[in-house]
């Protein structure tokens, strides 16, 4: 199992001493998130810092940009990782991208298709040579001179995952991507009853073994040296489990479990500007639910119980600017977890 931590994003000078101590620590990768701050600067730094982790974003938000600066940033970070990284996409709500980006909405699936198409048919254009022609309904790229393509840094294709929670994405991630990351709002039903069945769908569309699709995460880990820091960490997941089951786009999540009318309820709530009650809703069985507990001599077999057979790839640590120290031994006894995935597939 691929063991990933998140770098600060707040402040960039710290990104260099961050990054080297993960990979010194013996984590396979870093990540990084789009909600207060730019989800590839740290990567760009990091990039040059390091030697061994995989650089991924978890997740760029896709729609509030074009696919063309999307391909530069990722072409950039492939050539000075020399080919370590990940690019992860994910749509967020309409209310978001309306809202708070100004971008026009349409249904997700079908634009998140031609979005990682598109990104493709760029690349190759840059490195193969291709004639760029791409025709879609909502993307559309026909104009590549020489004075605007960058050089052909000679690493893999970057290998794209997309966010998914309900169905139809877990179908197209698993038709069109090389990998999917699941939301820590997920529980280990979900992941057997809708998550495997959607992605299996689309692998038979594709044709893409099992081996080389990577999925990651699943879950929240509610994890530290002692039960003191671990209950700290269990509230923490238990707020933001109720606050991502106040969004309708994560019900689907609650409904295999028969929690339709908390999600609802939790809706309500947000609406009328009781974020501080939501939490008490979350009894401690629900929190259960969507988190791998325990102190760090318990955590390799917790994780294992969780994920195992499944996940293919973990981020230890809660992100929103909480850091979870996790000792190397540990990381090590994590690593050793069985996983179906063995590398990406990106040969031109």
């Amino acid at each position: 199992m691929r063991i990933l931590t998140t770098l600060p994003q707040d402040d960039l000078t710290a990104v260099p001493a961050e990054a080297r101590a993960a990979e010194e620590a013996g984590y396979d990768g870093v990540v990084t998130s789009e909600n207060r701050h730019d989800p590839f600067l740290s990567l760009g730094i990091a990039a040059v810092n390091t030697s061994r982790m995989a650089l991924c974003t978890g997740i760029a938000i896709a729609f509030s940009r074009s696919p063309m600066p999307v391909a530069n940033a990722s072409w950039d970070l492939q050539a000075a990782s020399r080919g370590r990284f990940v690019l992860g996409l994910g749509t967020q709500i309409r209310a978001h991208n309306e809202n708070r980006f100004s971008v026009p909405w349409s249904a997700p699936a079908p634009r998140m298709r031609e979005y990682v198409e598109a990104l493709r048919a760029i690349w190759r254009c840059w490195e193969k040579g291709e004639k760029l022609a791409y025709h879609g309904q909502h993307y559309k790229f026909t104009l590549m001179t020489p004075n605007f393509t960058p050089e052909s840094h000679g690493q893999p294709m970057v290998p794209v995952t997309i966010a998914a929670v309900g169905p139809v994405m877990l179908r197209l991630a698993g038709e069109a991507c090389d990998g999917v990351r699941l939301h820590g709002f997920c529980t280990r039903r979900y992941l057997d009853d809708v998550v495997l069945q959607e992605l299996r769908a689309g692998w038979a569309r594709s044709g893409r073994p099992r081996a080389r699709f990577e999925i990651a995460g699943g879950g929240f880990i509610a994890t530290g040296p002692d039960e003191e820091s671990v209950a700290k960490m269990f509230e923490w997941v238990r707020t933001r489990v109720a606050f991502y089951g106040s969004t309708p786009a994560y019900w689907p999540v609650l409904e295999v479990h028969g929690l339709h009318d908390l999600g609802r309820k939790l809706n309500v709530m947000s609406k009328t500007g009781q974020w501080d009650q939501m939490s008490a809703e979350i009894s401690d069985d629900i929190v259960r639910l969507f988190a791998v507990v325990g102190t760090h001599r318990e955590l390799a077999g917790e994780i294992e119980k969780r994920f195992a057979g499944v996940t293919d790839a973990v981020t230890l640590s809660g992100g929103y600017g909480v850091h979870q120290h996790i000792p190397p031994d540990l990381i090590q006894d994590i690593r050793r977890i069985p996983s179906p995935f063995t590398g990406f597939q990106t040969s031109w």
